[in-house]
């Protein structure tokens, strides 16, 4: 793709106004099990999403699920040597607490023959990996983080994906990132591993063969970083990412921070969605003062169709996504949408409460309009939207415990209320309240 060439270029410029990296962490390795981690992580969750009217559910109005995790993840050091081998694996199971049929269909859980959530569910996954001097190359069940392909983390198990990775920092400063993908898994809903690579909002039932990309990430100081991807999703679409990230320290208790994305995608091959032609930026500026920080931030969509992203098996299970307007429950990111947002954060330590943090915001959309996308496409929902609204309000306190038998045992309580007009709602959904309550308690066993 063009785009991935002009990313190649401009990771060959930078490369030569830059220092080659001083250390090979391979020529440094320790050994296969020496450097290796075990991680045993036990995650609690309980789900409530109560909905305030029923024009798009089905009649089910409410949805309460509540259930425990456990997922063991081994991450094996190199073997010493020019080039290094290891491998990484991980095993879950998942255990249903509270279900009822009448108030399933959180995604915590998959579904059974019968259309009930599971009792218990469990999987196992691995990778193969070698590296040389900084580059390393992965191959099996994988986490991939980039904007243009990341995998969800929303539910009790963090999906993943079967395909190839190349992570390199051979030049001081420069991470760079490629991947080929062939199949998807969402941790919370799916056992098996070859799932269908989708769309988080098509209302087709796509199924791309292969996802690829090329990205990375260039510091030019400790304050300012640029990020540049290109992706291609087969026969879907083209997609580019662009991100820059500058932080102003104005003394040792204050600083600013701006942070601006950009993406642009459009159809490509067989047009599986349709025809695709959408830029959408969001641009944040956040003020931090001691334990306080207040984050102002403007997200808009240009395009007929609205901005979508990889998602395993269903609608907001995929999170590469990384626009500031992209919350709890909605992502502002319908046909010709603009939204703002409001927030604040405030971290309790220098109140003599270390571990504690409060967060609070507020988020307005305006101006949806979908009646020109493509009727036959996979968002040929949108078109009876002409001028749909919504907003939505996330409250959440957390606590992480810093010492003792429960060090980093971590407690979370997520509240939001989601609104839309009478416009958006046959599109967007129902409105609805929502409680999430989160535990997670991490052991380091290797």
């Amino acid at each position: 793709m063009q785009m991935m060439k002009l990313s190649a270029i401009a990771f060959a410029v930078a490369a030569s106004t830059s220092q080659l990296a001083m250390a090979s962490a391979q020529s440094e390795s320790n050994g296969f099990v020496e450097d290796g981690s075990l991680v045993l992580l036990n995650k609690n969750y309980y789900f409530n999403r109560d909905f305030r009217n029923n024009a798009g559910t089905g009649g089910q109005s409410y949805r309460e699920e509540w259930a425990h995790g456990i997922l063991a993840t081994f991450e094996s050091g190199y073997t010493q040597g020019t080039v290094g081998f290891g491998v990484d694996a991980h095993a879950a199971l998942g255990l249903k607490l509270d279900s009822g049929k009448g108030t399933d269909g959180t995604g915590l859980l998959p579904t059974g023959a019968d259309g009930r959530s599971q009792d218990d569910y469990s999987y196992a996954g691995g990778a193969v990996k070698a590296r040389i001097s900084n580059t390393e190359l992965k191959y099996g069940n994988l986490f991939p983080t980039a904007p243009v392909f990341a995998t969800g983390t929303a539910r009790l198990f963090p999906g993943s994906a079967t395909g190839f990775q190349l992570l390199s920092s051979e030049i001081d400063g420069l991470n760079v990132d490629a991947g080929h993908f062939t199949a998807i898994r969402d941790g919370s809903r799916e056992t098996n591993s070859d799932g269908d690579i989708t769309l988080a909002y098509s209302a087709l039932p796509i199924d791309a063969k292969s996802a690829d990309y090329l990205g990375g990430t260039y510091a030019f100081t400790d304050n300012f970083s640029a990020t540049l991807y290109g992706a291609q999703l087969e026969d879907v679409w083209n997609q580019y990412y662009a991100n820059l990230n500058y932080s102003i320290p104005l003394s040792d208790s204050q600083a600013l921070t701006f942070d601006a994305n950009v993406y642009d995608t459009s159809e490509t091959g067989d047009e599986k969605a349709g025809k695709i032609d959408n830029t959408t930026w969001s641009l944040s500026a956040a003020y931090t003062l001691g334990a306080h920080k207040l984050t102002l931030a403007h997200q808009q969509v240009d395009g007929d169709v609205p901005f979508d992203y990889i998602s395993m098996d269903g609608r907001n299970s995929g999170d590469s996504i990384f626009l500031a307007n992209s919350v709890q429950y909605s992502d502002f990111n319908a046909p010709n949408e603009k939204s703002w947002q409001l927030r604040y954060d405030l971290d309790m330590a220098a109140f003599g409460v270390p571990g504690l943090s409060f967060m609070a915001r507020y988020i307005t959309g305006e101006d949806i309009d979908g009646t020109k996308a493509d009727a036959s496409g996979a968002y040929s929902y949108f078109n009876t939207v002409e001028d749909g609204k919504e907003w939505e309000r996330n409250l959440e306190a957390k606590y992480v415990f810093q010492a003792g038998a429960a060090k980093d045992l971590s407690i979370r309580v997520r509240h939001s209320t989601w609104r839309a007009n009478g416009e958006a709602n046959p599109a967007l959904g129902d409105d609805l309240d929502e409680i999430r309550v989160i535990t997670e308690y991490p052991l380091s066993i290797l």
